[in-house]
């Protein structure tokens, strides 16, 4: 379908971050969102989905024995080819840096489709740090033809990599849309736990701190680290309860329960679903925390973050005051997390640096744009499947077009044109 924004998610946070593109694009006459789930976190996609009333048009299955990236990208890679090659949207539009938006970028590429990443350009620099995820954004950056910058941050750091500033374009971050939404719509705690934790800080007048670590590179020792650095924090304030959501991971769990289990100060619960992790961000007094997506999230709640992680590519929230980079030392974090509570520290509210609320108006202004403004671009003849594909009703032989690398030229779709081109030109 020519009109038709095939929306990629896998995860949790894809999915948040997608919806409210998701909602935009279902109310603009011009666009149709078709959004499909990789099966890379099953069910996890379709709860997160729920609250913004929406679901899956439709769920892959993908058996995953060992659980490794190579054998998860290995089995996404066909699945999402013949989903592409039933569909011919007119742009694929994955999010973010994780295997699935690795996977939908290469499969859409391969096709000819445009690829439009959401949440492009968020840096690092370090390959290992968050990993995998550097990786995957950076070589979705190669080959996508519409950058979704959610900052002038984003935006100069694709700049930087000497991508058109043709193809960016800078549209807040949708996860600002996504968690405005949830708190307007107020949901009663639907986890036990944090009902209960409520129902004791209403009657106790009691602070919140909520604790967030998932990471890869904080399993072991910086996990370690983190987890006295809360405990300590807990012994030290009577008034202080921890809710401390588990990463699914047995080996994670096992480390977190050695270290805080049986404290009566503290809480660790299953993976809250997101309007509950909204209550308790709204809630909270501190975050400590090594999600990129609660470090965009907390700003809008006034409440401060401390960023367990030793790089972070999200420093307008560091610039801005809203959070602090602290790294995973158990003493310079527990000396950030005193400064904090001691001052009853809170940050403005009023200004989210990553968004204002409307960056999924944005984005679908900018996919219209795409699918129908792009200029005609020559694709060079070559044994790659855009060139193998079929001609379509808006395909042609382009005899007047110039040539590109051959003096036969296959013009495609035109936005799926200038998704090769833009390709080769980075």
């Amino acid at each position: 379908m020519r009109n038709e924004v095939l929306i990629l998610v896998g995860t949790r946070p894809e999915a948040v971050k997608a919806a409210p593109v998701a909602l935009a694009a279902a109310a603009d006459p011009l666009l149709a969102p078709y959004i499909v789930h990789s099966g890379q976190h099953p069910g996890m996609v379709e709860q997160a989905l729920t609250p913004f009333g929406l679901s899956p048009d439709e769920v892959l299955v993908v058996d995953r024995p060992v659980g490794g990236q190579a054998e998860l990208l290995g089995a996404l890679l066909p699945r999402l080819d013949a989903v592409l090659a039933r569909r011919d949207p007119g742009v694929l539009l994955v999010q973010g840096d994780t295997t699935t938006t690795l996977a939908g970028a290469l499969a859409a590429f391969w096709r000819g489709i445009p690829v439009a990443h959401l949440e492009a350009g968020l840096r690092t620099g370090d390959l290992a740090a968050p990993f995998p995820e550097e990786g995957n954004r950076q070589m979705v950056a190669r080959i996508a033809a519409l950058h979704l910058a959610p900052t002038e941050d984003a935006a100069a750091a694709l700049r930087a990599e000497s991508v058109s500033g043709a193809t960016i374009e800078v549209t807040g971050n949708t996860v600002v849309d996504a968690v405005r939404h949830i708190a307007s719509v107020d949901l009663p705690a639907a986890n036990a736990p944090l009902a209960r934790l409520e129902q004791d800080l209403d009657s106790t007048g009691g602070r919140l701190v909520l604790v967030t670590v998932h990471r890869r590179e904080s399993w072991g020792a910086p996990l370690a680290g983190i987890l006295g650095a809360v405990r300590t924090i807990a012994d030290r304030h009577p008034d202080v309860r921890v809710l401390l959501p588990a990463h699914p991971n047995p080996e994670v769990r096992a480390q977190v329960a050695a270290v805080l289990g049986g404290h009566p100060g503290i809480v660790v619960t299953d993976p809250l679903d997101y309007p509950d992790l909204v209550r308790a961000l709204r809630r909270a007094a501190l975050v400590i925390t090594d999600s990129g997506g609660i470090q965009e999230e907390a700003p809008t709640f006034g409440v401060p973050v401390l960023v367990a992680r030793d790089v972070t590519e999200r420093m307008e929230a560091v610039r801005a005051g809203c959070a602090h980079l602290v790294g995973t030392d158990r003493v310079k974090l527990l000396g950030e997390a005193e400064r904090v509570l001691v001052t009853g520290q809170r940050v403005p509210n009023t200004d989210n640096p990553f968004g204002d609320g409307h960056a999924a108006r944005r984005v679908c202004a900018a996919l219209t744009k795409l699918l129908s403004g792009q200029p005609t671009l020559g694709v060079p003849t070559s044994v790659t499947s855009a060139a193998l594909r079929p001609a379509s009703a808006v395909s042609t032989v382009g005899a007047a077009t110039p040539a590109v690398r051959s003096s036969k030229t296959v013009v495609v779709k035109p936005a799926a044109a200038a998704s090769m081109a833009v390709a080769r030109t980075q």
